[in-house]
């Protein structure tokens, strides 16, 4: 059966809109890599000084604040590839004196990272950069040719001489094929320029065996607390809410059976007061029953449960969703229940005017991230359902960062695998 056209058309145009958002956010991160290998390639000269001045035992002058300026770097550089999606952790570096920490193996890993990206990652983020203004500059050429004064280069790009009738002519056609080339190498691009990094800055193959299996043993003691959790809320919830109020459904209607012989009309007044109290137990058994998961997340996937509860809102809330693949049912829910106690603190404690939910599944990983405008300062540690919320993410082996300074607003951004 052929397709309707006025259904793939715009579904066509949707794809190709995310796949330039996309390409415009990898522009973004090649950038930012293009940056720290600017600084990358500055700070040769400090470590080739500094490496001279420790050969001569000179180096007190120099080589803690060289030291410093590295790890800085390498921070950042580790933070732009957590922010790509990538989970890289931190080695277990010697934090000694600085002497023993130019020996340190992690060290000389970051040194190598310097010197490949202060060349390698530069040049690729150029690379990224330059097809992109050079696309843009050569295709709106005819545009503004003619006002260009008599000292105008005579080429396009650089590269290719021509007269102003002749770029005129072939400046769109250069600039197309330009961005073209921006358009699908970008990608590529980036992740070559991300794999120093990815091989360098985090620990050593086969080192920190310990610590991972430590930290995968605190993440389960995690999964495991957080299910305790969970079911101690379920278990007040249904002896604070539901149980009582059949008790006192079951009480009311043993008070109407007495009055149905010595007074019906006061025994019918019992007896809808019971069915009232049933209706209400009732109520709170479909509440934690929607607390445990809810059934808009199984119907209408995570988009419209995520919609429903920005609706229910009273802070004005603006949601973008881009997950056009369902997640594993744990990876959804966990991401609901971020947004829904975001949400809910955001009402109680923020003071905020306006809010943000974004939730974007990306390769192997779940991105969702919640803002407010509020007085900011949140602290997991204050019990404002933050800590619930640590746990959750880590019993999954995702990762949540909170940023909220005090009268900055609060952000939180949380990361969860789902494979790919």
């Amino acid at each position: 059966m052929d397709s309707d056209p006025r259904t793939t058309k715009p579904a066509t145009r949707g794809r190709w809109s995310d796949r330039l958002r996309a390409v415009l956010r990898d522009t973004g991160f090649a950038a930012w890599g293009a940056g720290t290998g600017l600084l990358a390639l500055l700070s040769w000269p400090v470590a080739i000084i500094a490496a001279v001045l420790w050969f001569l035992r000179l180096e007190r002058p120099t080589l803690p604040a060289a030291l410093a300026s590295l790890r800085w770097l390498t921070d950042l550089e580790r933070a732009r590839l957590r922010r790509l999606g990538h989970r890289i952790d931190e080695p277990a570096r010697d934090d000694g004196n600085p002497v023993e920490q130019v020996v340190d193996p992690v060290t000389r890993r970051e040194l190598g990272w310097m010197m490949i990206h202060g060349s390698v990652g530069l040049f690729l983020g150029a690379v990224v950069l330059q097809l992109l203004l050079a696309g843009l500059h050569d295709l709106t050429y005819p545009l503004w040719w003619d006002r260009l004064g008599p000292g105008a280069p005579d080429s396009l790009t650089g590269l290719v001489p021509l007269n102003p009738i002749q770029r005129a002519r072939w400046g769109p056609l250069i600039g197309a094929a330009a961005l073209v080339l921006w358009f699908a190498g970008t990608p590529l691009l980036l992740r070559w320029q991300a794999r120093s990094g990815l091989v360098l800055l985090g620990p050593a193959p086969g080192a920190d065996l310990s610590r991972r299996v430590a930290e995968l043993t605190a993440t389960r003691a995690a999964a495991l607390d957080a299910h305790a959790v969970e079911l101690r809320r379920i278990e007040r919830a249904l002896h604070d809410g539901a149980q009582n109020r059949m008790v006192g459904a079951a009480v009311l209607i043993g008070a109407a059976r007495r009055e149905v012989s010595r007074d019906p009309v006061r025994a019918d007044e019992i007896l809808a007061r019971a069915q009232e109290t049933t209706e209400q137990a009732l109520a709170d058994l479909r509440a934690v029953v929607r607390s445990i998961l809810p059934p808009v997340l199984e119907n209408r996937g995570l988009a419209g449960a995520l919609s429903a509860l920005v609706a229910d809102c009273p802070v004005p809330t603006a949601l973008t969703i881009d997950a056009p693949v369902r997640s594993p049912v744990s990876v959804e829910a966990t991401a609901y229940f971020v947004v829904a106690e975001s949400l809910t603190n955001i009402t109680r404690h923020s003071g905020a005017d306006r809010a943000e939910v974004e939730v974007r599944r990306e390769p192997g990983f779940l991105r969702v991230r919640v803002a407010d405008n509020g007085r900011g300062g949140a602290d997991p540690a204050k019990g404002t359902g933050l800590a619930g919320i640590v746990r959750r993410v880590e019993a999954l082996d995702g990762e949540a960062v909170l940023t909220s300074p005090p009268g900055g607003g609060t952000e939180l951004e949380v990361i969860l695998p789902c494979g790919s």
